[in-house]
């Protein structure tokens, strides 16, 4: 209200000025669009600022903006839209990796539900049972832990493969703690049948 005109034109020529330095021309060339008048430039201005000056509306639409980034990034996990995903699960690598996995049978992905039926008999009060329970455990960890070595050196090898000269740090443990996972539980979810070659 108390400004200068000449603060009002500086500022206006200062944001036009900026866009034209985004999309260089020659100089000779027609800009392409009519100059704005004045009263249309400092509308566009003051309707681009949505910054509300109150700190609680301001937290509120914070909020607003996370919640919705958040249901974006959930459905893209359930979906699988690739522009949508948390930065851990995004890019080609990591999806070839979830493919890889997702692919194969593994005992991996059943050790938490043998587990339980392991603690279950480990808690029955007959010895032959706890003594069973303790070698099947045992038997099991070993067998899961040579499924990891198998699927961590074929992984390594087919990243080298497919990405060489790419960044593939983390994919082989972003692969084995998905393994780890029962399948209908992962997320994002599998985009291959058991058996495909991704």
């Amino acid at each position: 209200m108390f400004r200068r005109r000449s603060d009002d034109a500086a500022a206006s020529a200062a944001v036009l000025e900026k866009q034209d330095e985004t999309q260089p021309r020659d100089p000779q060339a027609k800009k392409g669009r009519p100059t704005p008048k004045r009263s249309e430039a400092e509308a566009h201005r003051r309707t681009r600022v949505t910054v509300p000056k109150d700190r609680k509306e301001a937290s509120r639409q914070a909020r607003d903006r996370m919640r919705v980034e958040r249901e974006k990034q959930r459905t893209a996990l359930l979906e699988g839209d690739e522009r949508h995903l948390p930065a851990r699960d995004k890019g080609p690598v990591r999806k070839f990796t979830r493919d890889f996995v997702d692919a194969r049978w593994s005992l991996a992905e059943f050790f938490l539900p043998a587990a339980v039926v392991i603690l279950v008999l480990s808690i029955v009060k007959v010895p032959a049972l706890q003594l069973l329970s303790t070698v099947l455990f045992l038997l099991f960890f070993v067998l899961v832990v040579l499924d990891f070595v198998r699927l961590g050196f074929g992984l390594r090898k087919q990243l080298a493969e497919r990405f060489a000269g790419q960044n593939t740090r983390g994919a082989v443990a972003y692969g084995l703690m998905r393994i780890l996972q029962m399948r209908r539980l992962r997320l994002p979810k599998p985009q291959v049948r058991r058996g495909e070659k991704p």
